[in-house]
């Protein structure tokens, strides 16, 4: 049984890795290169249709500490242990505010 219907729509909001960044496999900083997101998508059948830049933030980096969770509204301080880096500024982070974002849509095509 399909969960979408021929023609239904796919959204995608997810934390963008920039392009010259290496992608990790797991995503362990939270972050996942766009082509990655529609290389997925269109692997389960789905056909990109537009991307908007809603979500974006040019000032996000996405090589901080904690990964994504560094930034608002989570402002991650410290590790799993307690473990807080030399010369931590959460003030810093904190100025960028949230996470560079893509926000994508797909469409599942008629049969």
């Amino acid at each position: 049984m399909p969960l979408l219907k021929p023609g239904g729509v796919l959204g995608v909001v997810e934390h963008r890795l920039p392009s010259t960044a290496t992608q990790d496999p797991t995503a362990s900083s939270g972050y996942v290169h766009e082509d990655y997101v529609k290389s997925l998508a269109e692997a389960a059948g789905f056909e990109f249709v537009e991307a908007s830049e809603i979500n974006a933030n040019p000032a996000d980096t996405a090589d901080h500490p904690f990964g994504v969770w560094t930034l608002a509204p989570v402002n991650a301080t410290q590790d799993r242990e307690g473990n807080t880096p030399d010369g931590f500024y959460a003030a810093a982070y904190a100025e960028i505010g949230e996470s560079d974002r893509m926000t994508l849509k797909f469409v599942k095509p008629a049969e």
